[in-house]
């Protein structure tokens, strides 16, 4: 795959079969947000994200009784699972007992040496990962006040200092990330840490919002730090249902041909030439590509008369006339029909190519 710059080189670590980081193609995470006494509740949410095209599932452990979630999300999904711990190393290792494929823990913040050795050990048994995850409000005082607040300078330096720790107990099974939601000090704290170390890097802009502002929030920060050959595994966060996260990651990840196997649409954004319901087919076309997993550009445009020629670099495309409809490969038109068959004959097109 071609970047444009070059894949930044790092260490690879694998996550449950995973493989973050080392050049291997990057990898689309989300987290559950059912309450983890849910378990049923959880389970179907798993088993969306896994259907989605989510590669890795992450779920709040926040004490004893949520290890109960482990054991049934390992029964349930193949995905690799990763615990997000806070403070409390006795969770962390309960939930590596249980089967946790990662954990994302700060040693800074888990008490004493005693402590991080004790997680460091089991990981290392286990074969299990650590995901260092520092957001701009994590970052501890001392920094914010040699850095004057949560700065990109003072997220890196954190999660630098948080992988001395580890590296301290001879561990270097570890992916870094440094989110903020402030899209530009989030990309500018990646591209500190990026410098500085050899580790994977797990992209995302936190709290970024609804899944119209945080798409948007997430396109620019992932996708800029992505088109630097920046980031081995991405989370798109939003304050939706999880498997808008995994729509959107893919949609990032297709407007750099950093994904395999999808297609993706291209679509005219109409004028007065249009005399079809572009908008509503074009809205129809995109989620029936969601099922398709082929690497095709599809086209759905207004005009029939430039419409094929513009998009004569669609593999496939339809371009509305009044009450019909062109179907062409590469700008060559391949038959006409009537508007109201135009989509299953579009798809009836894309099962042969």
């Amino acid at each position: 795959m071609e970047f444009l710059r070059p894949r930044r080189e790092c260490r690879q670590i694998d996550v449950g079969g995973i493989k973050i980081g080392g050049g291997a193609p990057i990898v689309i995470q989300s987290m559950l947000n059912v309450l983890s006494s849910d378990i049923e509740g959880n389970i179907n949410q798993a088993k969306a994200l896994e259907a989605a095209g989510c590669q890795i599932i992450r779920i709040a452990v926040s004490s004893m009784t949520d290890i109960d979630l482990i054991y049934a999300l390992k029964e349930a999904v193949k995905a690799p699972l990763v615990a997000d711990i806070h403070f409390d190393y006795k969770i962390a290792l309960a939930s590596i007992e249980a089967g946790i494929d990662k954990v994302r823990i700060n040693p800074g913040h888990i008490g004493s040496r005693e402590n991080v050795e004790a997680v460091v050990d089991a990981c290392k048994r286990r074969g299990v990962p650590i995901r260092i995850g520092v957001n701009s409000g994590s970052v501890e005082k001392d920094l914010l006040e040699k850095y004057g607040g949560p700065t990109p300078e003072a997220m890196a330096q954190s999660a630098l200092n948080h992988a001395k720790i580890l590296e301290d107990c001879d561990f270097y099974d570890t992916v870094i990330s440094i989110k903020s939601s402030d899209v530009r000090n989030t990309i500018n704290a990646y591209r500190i840490v990026a410098k500085e170390c050899d580790y994977p890097l797990h992209l995302g802009v936190t709290e970024a919002g609804t899944a119209y502002n945080g798409l948007i929030k997430s396109s620019v920060g992932i996708g800029s730090l992505l088109a630097d050959g920046i980031g081995d595994t991405i989370r798109v966060s939003l304050t939706a249902d999880p498997v808008e996260e995994i729509k959107a990651a893919h949609d990032i990840l297709m407007c750099l041909d950093l994904i395999e196997n999808e297609a993706q649409l291209i679509s005219c954004p109409t004028c007065g030439r249009t005399q079809i319901d572009l908008i509503s087919i074009a809205k129809e076309v995109e989620d029936r590509l969601r099922g398709v997993h082929k690497p095709i550009r599809v086209a759905v445009m207004g005009c029939p008369v430039n419409g094929p020629g513009e998009a004569k670099n669609a593999d496939i495309g339809i371009a509305g006339g009044k009450g019909c409809g062109l179907i062409f490969k590469k700008g060559e038109i391949i038959n006409k029909v009537p508007e109201e068959d135009l989509i299953d004959e579009l798809f009836k097109e894309i099962e042969r190519l």
